[in-house]
C-alpha cells in the first residue's frame, strides 16, 4: 500500500492550522527575546512527560513524573546559562533523586520504573536541553531557528513525496508511513535547506551546510522510527489527542529531539 493511501484519513487543515500556530510561537519568541523560547519547550516537555507517563501506566509502570519534571527544568535552564558542563552534573543529579524517589515504592517494579526514568530523562530533557545550548550562543536564535527548519523539512519533504510519488515501504513493521520515495523527499529539502541556512542565517558555508542537512535528516528519521516503536511496543496508535491532525505532543517533536544533539555537534565543529 502505497503512503498517499496510508495518509488520506490525516485531518490535513487542521494539522496546517496547528502547524503554523506552532511556527509562529517558535518565530515570536525566537526573534524577540530569545529567552523565552526556554518556555516554550519547557511547556512541550511538560505535555509530552504526561503523555509518556500516561502510556506507562497502562503497562504498569510508574513514571517518577515529579523529579523528572523538576529536574528536566533544571537542566534546561542551566545549559542555557551554565553550559554544557552544568547540564550534565544536572542530570547525574536529577538521576540519583529519581533512584531516592522511588525507594519507598517498594522492591516489586523497582528496576522496572527507575529504568523508565533514566530513560525518560535522556529522552525529554536531555536530548532538548541541546536546544538550549544552541540557544545561548550570540547566534543562538538563527541556529534554533536553522534546526527547527530542517527537522520540518525532513517532515514536510517526506510527507509530499510520500503522498506523490511513494510506492515501496521503508519500515512496514515499524511505520506504514514512510516510504522510500518519501524518504529521498527528506533528504532533498533537507540538503537544500541546509545549504541555504548556514550560508544565510549564518556564517557557513554551503558544503557545511550539505553536512549539516544530511546529519539532520539521518537524524529525524530515526526519531520518528524510534518513537513508532515505542508506541508499537505501547500498543498505542498516538501519544494522546491534543494537537488537532497531529495526534500527540510526543508524535510532533520525535524528529526535533533526536535532531538536536546533531544539529549542536554539526553546528559547533562547523561555525
Amino acid at each position: 500500500m502505497s503512503e498517499r493511501k496510508i495518509r488520506a484519513g490525516r485531518n490535513l487543515p487542521a494539522a496546517i492550522a496547528v502547524g503554523l500556530a506552532l511556527g509562529g510561537l517558535v518565530l515570536l519568541t525566537l526573534l524577540t527575546v530569545k529567552a523565552t523560547f526556554l518556555i516554550v519547550i519547557a511547556g512541550i516537555l511538560g505535555v509530552a512527560l504526561w503523555e509518556l507517563a500516561h502510556a506507562l501506566s497502562a503497562r504498569r509502570i510508574e513514571l517518577p513524573v515529579i523529579p523528572v519534571a523538576v529536574g528536566g527544568a533544571a537542566m534546561l535552564a542551566l545549559a542555557y546559562w551554565r553550559g554544557a558542563a552544568a547540564l550534565a552534573a544536572a542530570l547525574a543529579v536529577t538521576f540519583a533523586v529519581v533512584l531516592a524517589w522511588r525507594l519507598p515504592g517498594g522492591q516489586d517494579g523497582y528496576l522496572r520504573d527507575v529504568t523508565a526514568g533514566a530513560f525518560t530523562l535522556l529522552y525529554l530533557p536531555t536530548l532538548a536541553s541541546f536546544v538550549a545550548l544552541m540557544l545561548a550562543q550570540a547566534d543562538g536564535a538563527r541556529r534554533v531557528l536553522l534546526f527547527v527548519t530542517l527537522t520540518v523539512c525532513s517532515d514536510t519533504g517526506g510527507y509530499f513525496a510520500g503522498i506523490l510519488v511513494g510506492r515501496h515501504l521503508m519500515a512496514p513493521s515499524i511505520s506504514p508511513k514512510k516510504t522510500w520515495e518519501g524518504l529521498g523527499g527528506s533528504v532533498l529539502l533537507c540538503l537544500a535547506a541546509g545549504a541555504l541556512g548556514m550560508t544565510l542565517l549564518l556564517p557557513g558555508t554551503a558544503w557545511g551546510g550539505l553536512v549539516l542537512g544530511a546529519g539532520a535528516v539521518t537524524a529525524a528519521t530515526l526519531g520518528d522510527l524510534a518513537e513508532s516503536m515505542i508506541k508499537r511496543d505501547l500498543d498505542t496508535k498516538d501519544m494522546s489527542s491534543v494537537l488537532p491532525g497531529h495526534g500527540g505532543v510526543l508524535d510532533r517533536i520525535d524528529s526535533l529531539l533526536l535532531v538536536a544533539p546533531v544539529a549542536w555537534l554539526l553546528m559547533t565543529a562547523l561555525l
